[in-house]
């Protein structure tokens, strides 16, 4: 089945899907490794990751696209992937869609906000007028070619002019075509379940540690009526506390013994991105 039809099928399902975030190539490989149905990429670890600085709209289509195109043709399950603001008007998010599309990637989604955008838990959000995030919504399901290709619309409309106009955007985008819609940084269960319960569409929750919104397990999400969830920082956040304290064990003893329990070592890390793999398929052309 094609990763597309994959993923919308596991977003119409009974089950929640879940989905970590990936930064790089590495972690995309350890995230299918440890049996996940499908993973996500977004602005905020990919800026981490590329240019060690925040989400504030400085990566360009162009390095968004390269980068997704590695991990899609890395990976055996299904991409979904930040859009951002579509990187302009209509005409811009119908080039988005394509080579988010081209690249692989089995869905995306744009938001509405106001470029330059900023991290949807971030402070001093401002977003687009509803109509033309509408227009966003229809330039991209009818710029798709496969029309399993996920679209999701994502509004900030929450923080900025309060709940209700969130649950009316999010029902206005998915009258203009979008397949799953996102409310982002909702503060409170309640807000939760009025968003689900409000929004006549498949929703998705966004669990970031130290965010705005009450970070809930898988179930507890599910029973609120979400049908998707994404981890899209925890790996990031993870992987720089780690590297902090391998550092400091550096400079402190000027070795790594006394860190070696939280490290894969030579052997294990060449299983883990497939080295022999690798080398049986070269000896099997030399042959």
């Amino acid at each position: 089945m094609k990763k597309t039809s994959l993923l919308k099928q596991y977003i119409l399902s009974d089950d929640i899907l879940v989905m970590p975030g990936a930064h790089d190539s590495l972690c995309a490989r350890i995230i299918e490794a440890t049996g996940h149905k499908a993973l996500t990429m977004g602005g905020y670890s990919i800026s981490a990751s590329l240019l060690g600085r925040p989400d504030v709209s400085l990566l360009t289509l162009t390095e968004m696209a390269d980068c997704y195109r590695r991990v899609a043709d890395l990976v055996d399950i299904p991409l979904f992937v930040d859009g951002d603001t579509g990187f302009g008007g209509v005409l811009n998010v119908r080039r988005t869609v394509r080579e988010f599309e081209r690249a692989g990637t089995a869905g995306m989604f744009i938001e509405d906000q106001v470029f330059p955008k900023r991290c949807g838990h971030m402070k001093d959000k401002q977003v687009i007028p509803t109509h033309e995030m509408v227009a966003k919504v229809k330039a991209a399901v009818d710029a798709r070619v496969d029309k399993d290709f996920v679209i999701m619309a994502r509004t900030d409309a929450l923080a900025v002019n309060g709940l209700e106009d969130g649950i009316e955007r999010g029902n206005r985008y998915r009258m203009a075509g979008a397949d799953l819609i996102f409310v982002e940084a909702p503060t409170s269960v309640d807000q939760m379940r009025a968003i689900t319960t409000g929004i006549e569409a498949p929703t998705l929750a966004n669990n970031i540690e130290g965010g705005r919104s009450p970070v809930l397990s898988a179930r507890q999400l599910q029973q609120i009526g979400y049908s998707a969830v994404v981890f899209p920082v925890a790996a990031s956040y993870a992987v720089a506390e780690a590297i902090k304290k391998l550092m400091l064990e550096i400079k402190t003893t000027g070795t790594t013994d006394g860190f070696r329990d939280h490290m894969v070592d030579f052997d294990q890390f060449n299983q883990l991105i497939g080295l022999e793999d690798l080398r049986s398929l070269e000896k099997g052309f030399s042959r």
